[in-house]
């Protein structure tokens, strides 16, 4: 059988730090009605996190921007959710997806959101253009509830 969208969301908001929080509950209130663990939801949540908050603080820098998050659910479980900018982009993202990699070495970063973003993935894959913006699409598929 095929796999058929079942649900889907969109929404765009400032690139301010208080909205990392208003990304986690937008995804909690869309995976919700799929039933996922507390792991997997705690997953999800973190991810989504870690990718808004690079556009935060990496994509428009210290200036104002808007964040485009998305999310699909499928039959067989699955889930897309694709977090985008419109921001400076990535010159390198083979080397800003290596663990430890930060643009920002004065401060308080770890480098570690893509590593934290593909850990709680199936799959992560990152498009950027520099001068116009980096797209993030993270795939996972629930565990099957019985």
């Amino acid at each position: 059988m095929k796999k058929q969208q079942i649900n889907h969301v969109t929404c765009r908001f400032a690139s301010k730090s208080q909205n990392e929080a208003l990304a986690r509950s937008i995804i909690t209130g869309f995976l919700l009605p799929l039933d996922p663990d507390a792991e997997e939801l705690a997953d999800m949540r973190c991810a989504v996190s870690e990718a808004v908050t690079n556009c935060i603080v990496h994509a428009y820098r210290n200036g104002d921007g808007i964040i485009t998050l998305g999310a699909k659910a499928y039959s067989d479980r699955s889930v897309k959710i694709v977090i985008s900018d419109n921001g400076c982009g990535i010159a390198d993202v083979e080397q800003a997806r290596k663990p430890l990699f930060t643009t920002l070495p004065g401060e308080d970063r770890c480098g570690m959101g893509f590593s934290i973003m593909e850990s709680f993935s199936d799959k992560l894959t990152v498009i950027s253009h520099v001068g116009r913006g980096t797209k993030v699409t993270l795939t996972r598929r629930l565990n099957d509830r019985t």
